[in-house]
Formats: structure tokens, sequence, C-alpha cells
């Protein structure tokens, strides 16, 4: 098995050279541009022939690009209400800040996403999904009938990244007015469910 070169002999400078490509690539996206490998090696003061050691293509410059966030982490606060639809806001308020904080990189990997026969990108990692699921979590108990997992599923394939650009680029609004009709579909989404539930006999 390949041993990748950041890996191997004077880690932590390697570790820091690599972290340096990822910082100049994260600025270069911000610009509104899309980094070549060459590009993010000169805007970090590296040598391109070191540059290509760490990143072999621009592919895998962006890939390495994408935002960090802990796997872990939840978008609840520690006094989260009890009350699904509250505590969906909340993950939204979150979720969708992310998403326009970091929209230059998420653009990037979602290009990458659409590219003919590309391998499952990060930008799939699922973890929207889970803090949804954490949100509806007390519909465990309230609405049995509730497929939560399928219900945070239809939430987020209403609120990331891809509806954001549909509504900026195609739909014409501006950034604000789009977060709001994210937060307003996931709102929708999960009321509509509710009520579905409630209508069912017994």
């Amino acid at each position: 098995m390949e041993v990748p070169y950041e890996s191997t002999g004077r880690s932590r400078q390697k570790g820091r050279t690599k972290t340096a490509l990822v910082t100049a690539a994260h600025a270069l996206l911000a610009e509104g541009r899309s980094p070549t490998v060459e590009d993010a090696a000169e805007a970090a003061g590296i040598s391109r022939t070191t540059a290509y050691r760490y990143f072999p293509n621009q592919r895998e410059l962006l890939l390495a690009a994408y935002p960090e966030i802990q796997d872990d982490a939840s978008l609840l606060p520690v006094d989260a209400p009890d009350d699904p639809v509250a505590r969906l806001d909340l993950v939204m308020r979150e979720f969708i800040g992310f998403t326009r904080r970091w929209e230059p990189q998420l653009r990037a990997q979602l290009r990458l996403s659409l590219e003919p026969g590309s391998s499952r990108p990060v930008l799939r990692r699922g973890r929207a999904v889970r803090w949804i699921e954490e949100a509806l979590e007390p519909l465990a108990a309230t609405h049995p009938g509730i497929d939560v997992h399928g219900l945070a599923v239809a939430i987020r394939s209403a609120t990331g990244i891809e509806s954001l650009v549909w509504l900026v680029d195609i739909g014409g609004l501006d950034r604000d007015r789009a977060a709001e009709v994210l937060a307003g579909s996931a709102r929708a989404i999960l009321r509509a469910a509710l009520d579905a539930e409630s209508a069912e006999p017994g």
C-alpha cells in the first residue's frame, strides 16, 4: 500500500506545508476562483514540484479543501428544547449559516460530485442528515409513525448547497432571502409530515 508523502519523515514540517496549500486553496476559492495545484503553490509560496507531492492534481486539492467540522459535532445547544419544530429551526440556522460561510468550497465539492465517473466525494458524508435526525429525535416518542431518517433526508434535499445554488443562480434570490426560503422549506416539510401522521386513522 502506498504511503502518503506527508507521512514519511519530517511529518510536522510536511503537515505544515500541506496545511499551507489547503489554506491557500480556501482563500482562492473564497475569491471565486477554482485553484489549480500551481495556483495554490504560488499563493502559499511553495514550489510547484513540492506541491505536486501532496496533491497530484486539482481534484485532490479541492477535495482536501472541504470545510472541516467534527463528524460527531452537534448543531444543537446544550439547552435545546424538546419541541422538534424549534429544534429543527435551531439546526437549520446553524446548517444554513455553515453553508453560506463555506459556499465557495461547497460549490467546488458540488462540481466534483457531478463529474462523470467521479468517486463518492466528501460532500456526501451525510453529516447534515445526522444533524437533522438529532433535531427530530423527539418524534420517536411523540410520533412513532414517522420515519425520522426518511424525513431528515427529505429536509436535507431541500436545504443544502444544491438548493442554495439553485435559489441564487437560477431563482435570482439574494442570499439572505435564499436562506429564509431554505429554513421555511425545512419547517414546511416537517409540518407536512406531522399533519399527515395526525390525519391517519387510529
